[in-house]
């Protein structure tokens, strides 16, 4: 893990009291639930719910005993440091996703008619799971997911959610050779984009507040590009928020789109959506993409007319952006840092690798 990754502090975030939420951190074995009562220092500290309750799996331990309950234990205290902190929850590898929820971030992206949704097909990774370049146009996006406690009728959203972080890692080359131009708002290609092993990793806590609505809405998300702030906003700042996104994945459950060969929708079954499923909640402005440049357009236009038939004129401007990009190489490379902190939430600090 990267001793100085951005210029704040790593390995110190504030936890809500437990008045506010419940919040869980779990060993890399997945064999020590630990209900979080400082993090500080790179170190966790609180209470061994393991030890107290013989669990391992925060939803599964809410779900028996209820938030009072957990909030009352008492017990023995451990601490463990930040680098041997695992997934601390077990989700799906089906989520609903959104896109352009936040309006800077569709400003900076040329979409006017967002926001929409699509699916993301993808195993989550841990905080400190690298992530593969390989010859992607690889993108961040800090995002706040939303967590089902158990399964729900999409007619309505849960009065109780769990929340974690997530870096909603985006392949923009594959995404823009994918996308339906003409109405990026379908979703079409954006699972594609978005889709590849690695491409989820996940905070190191999973909070269940006792409000979700009042909780998520004063989570200020913030993404470092090794030193430098790239993104930071309230997720009150979002235009749909967690009720908004269950109603709008309502209206989407019978939408399909190509990915690899097969359709895939939301993960809505007859209606439901499963337990564990993850509503990522769209990111702020601030990614490394920023649309199609004039230069782009103008270029792949000549180079359709100059005899490039074979081809839409859509994709030999992609094409010229993608090789615009490649020289450039503002994308994320190999070597760098990407670390996510946010306060009462956790943290993700991801490495680059080829």
């Amino acid at each position: 893990m990267s001793q100085a990754a951005h210029a704040g502090t790593f390995g110190t975030v504030g936890i809500a009291p437990l008045a506010e939420a419940l919040t869980f951190a779990r060993d890399k074995a997945g064999t020590r639930l630990i209900l979080v009562s400082s993090y500080q220092g790179r170190q966790v500290t609180g209470i061994d719910l393991t030890a107290a309750f013989g669990a391992v799996d925060p939803i599964a331990l809410y779900n028996a005993n209820g938030y009072d309950a957990i909030a009352a234990v008492s017990g023995d205290e451990v601490t463990l440091p930040v680098s041997e902190l695992g997934l601390p929850v077990d989700l799906t590898a089906s989520h609903i996703a959104a896109g352009t929820n936040f309006p800077e971030h569709a400003e900076e992206s040329t979409v006017e008619d967002g926001p929409f949704l699509f699916a993301k097909e993808v195993e989550p990774t841990p905080f400190d799971a690298p992530i593969p370049a390989g010859e992607a146009l690889l993108d961040y996006e800090v995002e706040l997911c939303f967590v089902a406690l158990e399964a729900f009728d999409i007619s309505a959203a849960p009065q109780e959610a769990g929340l974690i972080l997530c870096n909603d890692v985006t392949d923009r080359a594959k995404l823009m050779r994918n996308i339906d131009a003409s109405d990026v708002t379908s979703g079409k290609g954006f699972t594609t984009g978005k889709s590849a092993p690695g491409y989820l990793p996940v905070g190191n806590l999973f909070v269940i507040p006792r409000d979700v609505r009042t909780f998520a809405a004063a989570v200020e998300l913030r993404l470092w590009r090794g030193e430098e702030l790239k993104q930071s906003a309230r997720q009150s700042e979002a235009i749909w928020d967690f009720d908004e996104l269950v109603r709008q994945s309502a209206a989407r459950q019978d939408v399909l789109w190509d990915f690899e060969g097969r359709e895939v929708g939301l993960p809505i079954r007859d209606g439901i959506v499963p337990a564990r499923t993850a509503i990522l909640a769209g990111t702020p402005d601030g990614t490394v993409f920023q649309g199609v440049d004039k230069s782009s357009m103008a270029l792949g236009a000549w180079d359709w007319l100059a005899g490039g038939w074979d081809r839409t004129l859509v994709s030999h401007v992609v094409e010229r952006q993608i090789a615009k990009e490649r020289d450039a190489l503002r994308y994320l490379q190999p070597g760098e840092h990407v670390v996510i902190s946010v306060n009462r939430m956790g943290e993700i600090d991801s490495l680059i690798v080829e």
